[in-house]
């Protein structure tokens, strides 16, 4: 359960805010600094307001500094902010995103709050075209969240059992692959990981371990999960797709010979394809399943998770962490056990672009449905006893590299679920 940066989807609900804003003020180019027109500003002001179903509703301020190369794309973005959580309390975070070229991206991000949160963050890839026989990504990850929920594990687990746990966690993630052409990749991925679980910080939910005091992986533990995968990727853009389409095939294992804490496989398959109907209008679907046949030690938080937004930006060569997919009526982990099978399909409609700050700006509409389950046995159907979900995307791009979005969706008992952050969900 390696989740989506709650720190780099606050500064994207707050890009999307920025983007529209400027978008709906039709803003030109501008000579000279003037107080009445914002692209003239030495940086752009943003009020930032982000909500999300399991963490609470922040609000602060947050500066953002654009940098353009000599083609009026955007190269870095700096973007501080201080904020005020209804959970975690004041905090803030630091955040640096680069884009030296469409080959090589990287970006630092570090923040805390009140309430015994905080986060350290870094990710830096190279050989994202394909264009050279080799590709590099290297991915840092410390986390303390206090907010995490469980439910109980299985399909059918009830909203009324939520409970509330503080997640402590480092990982490392190392890949490397080898281009056989510029479509087909096979890359080997290593993963360390250190998990611990604490008391969490909403006293108004009981402790996960008070309600579940035998679920596995209460007390953490360690893994290290081994993974080969192999993909054939047409797509005309990793980050903002509109034609072609990506197979993604994923063999792991974590092992006590290995230095992890328990033993377990795993298999998954990540199948997307992106039909461009009409210039402005892209149908966007995805289909992703992921057994975990050799599970029984498999401790709760390496489990399959079904909820919230998905991985997003964890891996910039866009390759899912193969433990949570999205499904927008909850947060993340609405439903875990070992296996899920997990469908999206969306309408991304560009319905208004503009030169702003100087690059080419979009504003997209994407209505979206999400279909999917988890289950225990690997003979289990996969196909019935679905949760859907549905609801409107909206998304500010920045091209060629940056999406920015805000989803709104609806699933059922936990009513509305709003989610923002860095890249498409899939």
């Amino acid at each position: 359960m390696l989740k989506r940066s709650r720190r780099t989807a606050r500064l994207l609900t707050a890009l999307v805010g920025m983007l529209t804003f400027s978008l709906a003020l039709g803003i030109r180019d501008a000579r000279g600094f003037t107080l009445s027109n914002p692209d003239s500003w030495p940086f752009i002001p943003i009020p930032e307001a982000a909500t999300d179903p399991f963490n609470g509703t922040t609000l602060g301020f947050l500066p953002v500094f654009l940098q353009l190369d000599g083609s009026q794309q955007i190269k870095n973005i700096i973007a501080p902010d201080i904020n005020y959580n209804t959970i975690l309390g004041a905090g803030g975070n630091f955040r640096y995103l680069a884009y030296p070229s469409a080959d090589t991206q990287w970006y630092v991000i570090a923040g805390g709050s009140q309430e015994k949160a905080a986060s350290v963050e870094v990710d830096a890839a190279t050989g994202l075209e394909r264009k050279r026989w080799w590709t590099l990504e290297g991915h840092l990850l410390y986390q303390r969240d206090p907010t995490e929920r469980f439910f109980g594990l299985g399909n059918n687990s009830s909203y009324n059992n939520q409970t509330n746990y503080s997640l402590e966690q480092l990982y490392v993630d190392l890949i490397f692959g080898v281009n056989i052409t510029q479509h087909l990749q096979v890359a080997l991925r290593e993963r360390p990981r250190f998990v611990r679980i604490h008391q969490g910080a909403l006293s108004s939910l009981p402790y996960t371990g008070t309600d579940f005091p035998t679920l596995k992986g209460l007390n953490g533990g360690s893994e290290v999960m081994n993974q080969l995968v192999g993909s054939y990727d047409t797509r005309d853009s990793i980050t903002v797709p509109t034609s072609g389409g990506l197979v993604a095939l994923f063999a792991g294992v974590a092992d006590r010979a290995f230095m992890s804490s328990s033993s377990y496989t795993t298999f998954a398959a990540d199948l997307r394809h992106y039909f461009p109907l009409t210039p402005r209008i892209t149908l966007a679907g995805q289909l992703y399943t992921r057994y975990v046949p050799a599970g029984n030690e498999t401790p709760f938080w390496a489990m399959s998770w079904l909820g919230g937004d998905g991985p997003g930006e964890s891996s910039l060569l866009d390759l899912p962490v193969s433990d949570e997919q999205t499904w927008r009526g909850a947060g993340a982990g609405r439903f875990i056990d070992n296996n899920m099978f997990d469908a999206n399909l969306e309408v991304r409609t560009r319905v208004y672009e503009r030169e702003l700050f100087n690059t080419h700006g979009i504003l997209e509409l994407a209505p979206f449905v999400d279909i999917g389950r988890v289950y225990h046995n690997v003979s289990t159907v996969p196909f019935e006893n679905l949760h859907p979900a549905g609801g409107m995307g909206f998304r500010a791009i920045a091209l060629p590299f940056v999406v920015a979005y805000i989803d709104v969706g609806y699933g059922g008992s936990g009513g509305s679920a709003i989610f923002s952050g860095i890249n498409y969900p899939f």
